[in-house]
């Protein structure tokens, strides 16, 4: 019985370590998670504020002019898309956010194309409620480029959390998470043409 209890007493320091390392690592993870998790909201609500000044950006537009009826379609089919694009935080893979980003593309793409027709309309440029609106978009606009960065960061630091050894050895069930990635030919400088 004397020669058993160094092995006993031996093994329950072994597995009391385990045990408290593992629980450190585990803690350490969930709040790297829970900050992802928040970055991740804090991206789709700027999304969702761009979405909601859509809507107000189309009325207005509407009612200021006799405006191109298929670049207001393609505005509302855009926003309708890329509402429909559902991620869960809690397990983004680079699929999903590709998915998301290739939505919210159409989105910027069909804005775009709605601010540079309304250079056709003098009465709506001057509109104070049109250009109200359009200085909240450019606003918001930024707000989604700053919560992109942010989540990216936080990303960056669960990544390297749950991805190090030893802790990689105690959470495997914290998976990689996926960074926000530039739209694809975005390293190119756009061409700038002006035809006078």
């Amino acid at each position: 019985m004397k020669k058993a209890l160094p092995i006993i007493i031996l093994l329950v320091v072994l597995v009391g370590g385990y045990f408290l390392l593992s629980m450190n690592y585990q803690n350490g993870a969930l709040g790297h998670k829970q900050a992802a998790d928040k970055s991740w909201a804090d991206v789709e609500g700027a999304y969702q504020r761009r979405n909601d000044l859509i809507g107000n950006l189309v009325n207005t537009v509407k009612g200021a002019a006799e405006f191109e009826k298929s670049t207001l379609e393609a505005v509302v089919n855009a926003r309708a898309k890329a509402t429909a694009v559902n991620i869960d935080p809690t397990n983004i893979t680079p699929e999903q956010l590709e998915q998301f980003q290739q939505a919210q593309s159409g989105v910027s793409s069909a804005l775009s194309r709605l601010l540079v027709s309304v250079e056709k309309y003098p009465d709506l440029k001057a509109n104070q409620n049109f250009l109200k609106l359009q200085d909240e978009l450019a606003s918001t606009e930024n707000q989604i480029l700053t919560s992109r960065t942010r989540y990216n960061e936080k990303v960056e630091l669960y990544n390297n959390y749950v991805l190090k050894m030893p802790a990689k050895f105690f959470l495997s069930g914290y998976p990689e998470r996926a960074f926000f990635k530039a739209d694809a030919g975005a390293e190119k400088a756009p061409e700038v043409k002006f035809e006078f």
